[in-house]
């Protein structure tokens, strides 16, 4: 295996509030302390990232007043000069805070949306101000738990109604700034709006100002959905609407777990970074996971550089599938390169296709060749070819 150290071309980033997690969840408070965000810049810079993302609260207090806030983001800017680390994506706290219980876009009070249009636009103003081209929005809190208690279509309208907002003042201010909605089935509501890739590219379509908008899909949460994540990324490929890509681990349809990236399932995350490589995205590999609740400082760093070690490894495997020539000739028989040539062809009519003759009993005595395609994948996985 060749040398895997990251290099800025491969584009890592991560969420100050991965490294940050200070391990608390629904059956127990923190364990590890409060990290200051411009240490993380440096720490993360040691283990081979190019940028960092975060939520405006993961950088001051929600309560902060305009000394604290700008205190704090001196202290980030600081940090990112000395480091020479970037902000590709910033994104926006609406679930945190207690006013955010029904949501920030579509909850049921009128001056809670207010406000949460209030707070995502400050918070567009500093992503430009630091360079990011992606402001992510996911809708954490955009749901319901039970039937009456919300109007869906009244919802949606709402929805619909503060991308627009926002989508205009960006374009009013001339911002160099797209959109990407991070689409998640449940939790920490019973059923949160925009819940797959699907649905948020059908929401988007809808839109004033659809160019502006795309998706940030994340592996766990098309895997909640007992969805094939690398499926997601090319479809959202397909549509031109792949703006941002959140990687972790997950074992299926179960609660977030936001392991590690190449922890959970291996074989969706070999064909995340297939797809990655080869289908076209030239945005941040962008790591979102939480180092586990078992782990002390240490074992956060250490989770951390596994997700750059990860993605490096699985890049290696799929570039030694695609070069292998057992591989080509496997493709081959499988029929794959058929599938990128139009059924009919240039000129030809139905009636042309009509008129041509087929035998469906000796097109059906056909095997596929998958299986032998598909090992081959998985022995390069396991790494005893390449």
């Amino acid at each position: 295996m060749t040398e895997l150290s990251p290099t800025p071309t491969d584009k890592f980033s991560f969420g100050l509030w991965t490294v940050g997690w200070q391990g608390v969840d629904v059956f127990g408070g923190a364990i590890r302390p409060p990290m200051d965000p411009a240490y993380a810049v440096h720490r993360l810079a040691e283990l081979g990232a190019y940028g960092i993302s975060f939520h405006d609260n993961d950088v001051f207090a929600f309560d902060a007043d305009a000394a604290e806030k700008k205190t704090a983001i001196d202290s980030l800017r600081r940090a990112l000069d000395e480091t020479g680390l970037g902000v590709p994506m910033v994104t926006t706290n609406l679930f945190s805070h207690p006013v955010f219980r029904d949501g920030g876009f579509t909850n049921n009070d009128r001056d809670v949306r207010r406000f949460a249009l209030r707070k995502a636009a400050d918070n567009i103003d500093l992503a430009v101000s630091l360079g990011a081209k992606v402001f992510v929005a996911w809708g954490g809190r955009e749901g319901a738990e039970s039937g009456a208690s919300k109007d869906i279509r009244a919802a949606l309208d709402r929805y619909a109604e503060a991308f627009n907002i926002l989508g205009q003042y960006v374009l009013d201010q001339g911002y160099d700034l797209r959109f990407a909605i991070e689409p998640k089935p449940n939790e920490p509501r019973g059923d949160i709006l925009l819940p797959t890739v699907g649905s948020a590219l059908a929401f988007i379509a809808e839109l004033d100002h659809p160019e502006l908008v795309g998706v940030n899909p994340e592996v766990g949460h098309e895997e909640m959905a007992g969805l094939n994540f690398a499926h997601s990324l090319a479809q959202a490929l397909w549509h031109g609407k792949l703006y941002h890509v959140d990687l972790n681990g997950q074992n299926g349809p179960r609660f977030d777990q936001d392991l590690r990236f190449g922890a959970g399932n291996v074989r969706g995350a070999f064909w995340t970074v297939d797809i990655l490589e080869t289908g076209g995205y030239q945005g941040p590999r962008h790591f979102d996971f939480k180092p586990p609740r078992t782990e002390d400082e240490s074992g956060v760093w250490a989770s951390a550089s596994a997700c750059i070690r990860n993605y490096l490894i699985l890049r290696e495997k799929s570039r030694a599938f695609r070069a292998d020539p057992e591989v080509q000739q496997a493709l081959a028989a499988a029929r794959v390169d058929q599938l990128s040539v139009a059924t009919l062809a240039q000129g030809e009519s139905l009636a042309d296709l009509r008129a041509e003759s087929f035998d469906p009993d000796e097109a059906a005595a056909r095997g596929m060749a998958f299986e032998a395609l598909d090992q081959l994948a998985l022995e390069h996985l396991y790494g005893v070819r390449g």
